[in-house]
């Protein structure tokens, strides 16, 4: 499986209010359609389908919001893309191809989401890297 290409098609983010102490950060991506791509411009024994998504941070209660859509073209061996469309037919992503897929949308977007956390003075929906003082003997 390889990644051809991704875009978002849209990204929202608003701020509704302060933040509560009990502040909740929850991320949903959903995978709302999966269709054959033709792609002639490829040499390759592979075949293409197009997957569009949705991935959406929320801080919970009412805070914020930050929704990403987008679509991307992935290649797969003829027999992986039969099984993928034959369990999209009942809209569902077979397990071999849900982590490949998932991980495209969380590496892409969560970098754009962090920007974005940032400019909107957003608590950030994962924890970054910290370093400690050491501590004295």
């Amino acid at each position: 499986m390889k990644l051809i290409g991704f875009n978002f098609t849209k990204i929202y983010i608003e701020k509704f209010k302060g933040f509560d102490k009990d502040l909740k950060v929850n991320t949903n991506i959903d995978i709302s359609n999966i269709s054959k791509a033709d792609i002639d411009f490829f040499k390759s024994k592979e075949e293409f389908v197009s997957v569009n998504f949705k991935y959406s941070i929320n801080y919970e209660p009412d805070s914020a919001k930050i929704e990403f859509e987008g679509n991307m073209v992935v290649s797969a061996e003829p027999k992986q893309i039969k099984d993928l469309m034959k369990k999209w037919e009942k809209k569902d992503v077979s397990e071999e191809f849900k982590p490949f897929l998932f991980n495209i949308v969380l590496r892409k977007s969560n970098v754009r989401a962090i920007q974005l956390e940032e400019e909107m003075n957003l608590p950030f929906h994962i924890p970054l890297p910290r370093i400690s003082p050491k501590d004295k003997e």
